[in-house]
């Protein structure tokens, strides 16, 4: 099996060290495996995302020497490109009406304070299907959401062991276009693990949660097997806290303009999760870290069972 893995940042800010534990998970254990490194610019988010950020993240990620294998940095630089979420329209677009070929969308007219008012598990918002039988024509103003289904999605995460999610219950019916016609997270990143061909997806602890969903999701869109799961942990500037590129937390860029060398920006990123002590850490490292190893052995014997 051909092992691919991406590294996934949202141009919406300015790449800190949580942005460097990731891809020293990603480089790491991609390379450990001998596999590709996928480059995707999540800006599904249009209202947050900027080309300035985009271009400070690429430019930091290949001065830190996180070098993708698929898109190129001259790729991005030059224009429209696969790697970007906003050059996908069709691919979305075609992915949605498979889905309504299925009978799974439907139009949703409900907006984010009505559905605050419900609440939902665990502090999540959770719908309740308000929408699912009104029958209302999808248009401006108005969320396309995907019908799931009932029921527990197990795994296994490399890191966590046995997972049991049951989305219905966290989430309900997800929402995969909103009243302004912006694709949403868990179905681009959904659809774009599919169609690119992930196999390892390595992220952080903040998004286990969204395993059971994206699981789902993907099976109703034609996929046979999941991919492989590790969440890793944060860097976290509070016990309940992590770190946030909108508070401009340890920017990488600001460690640049400060005169803090690339091997000792992923050095630090890497002892703040307790991969190792401080000391300086070029990219080339970290496939020989014992956690990634540990890891990578993991991976394999899951990948092998298919």
């Amino acid at each position: 099996m051909q092992i691919v893995s991406r590294f996934a940042p949202a141009p919406t800010g300015y790449l800190h060290l949580g942005h460097v534990v990731n891809a020293i998970f990603v480089w790491g254990l991609t390379r450990a495996l001998s596999g590709q490194v996928l480059l995707r610019i999540e800006d599904h988010d249009a209202e947050r995302s900027r080309a300035v950020f985009e271009r400070a993240l690429l430019d930091d990620l290949e001065w830190l020497g996180f070098v993708p294998d698929r898109p190129s940095f001259a790729e991005f630089r030059a224009g429209p490109c696969a790697g970007r979420q906003r050059d996908r329209e069709a691919v979305y677009q075609a992915a949605l009406e498979a889905l309504a070929r299925a009978g799974r969308v439907y139009a949703c007219e409900c907006s984010r304070r009505m559905l605050a008012l419900r609440g939902g598990v665990s502090g999540e918002r959770r719908y309740p299907g308000t929408c699912a039988r009104k029958g209302l024509p999808c248009g401006p103003g108005r969320g396309v959401r995907v019908a799931l289904d009932e029921g527990v999605e197990t795994f296994e995460d490399l890191r966590h062991g046995s997972q049991s999610q049951s989305p219905a219950e966290q989430c309900g019916d997800l929402l995969v276009r909103d009243r302004d016609g912006h694709w949403t997270y868990q179905f681009a990143v959904t659809v774009d693990d599919f169609e690119q061909g992930v196999t390892v997806v390595i992220r952080g602890d903040d998004l286990l949660s969204s395993t059971g969903r994206q699981i789902q999701l993907a099976r109703l869109l034609g996929r046979r097997s999941p991919p492989v799961f590790v969440h890793h942990p944060l860097v976290m500037k509070g016990p309940a806290q992590k770190l946030s590129k909108a508070d401009g937390d340890t920017s990488v860029r600001d460690l640049r303009a400060r005169g803090v060398t690339a091997t000792d920006i992923i050095g630090r990123a890497a002892a703040a999760v307790g991969l190792t002590d401080a000391s300086p850490l070029t990219v080339a490292d970290l496939a020989t870290l014992p956690v990634v190893q540990s890891l990578a052995v993991r991976a394999e014997a899951a990948l092998a069972a298919g």
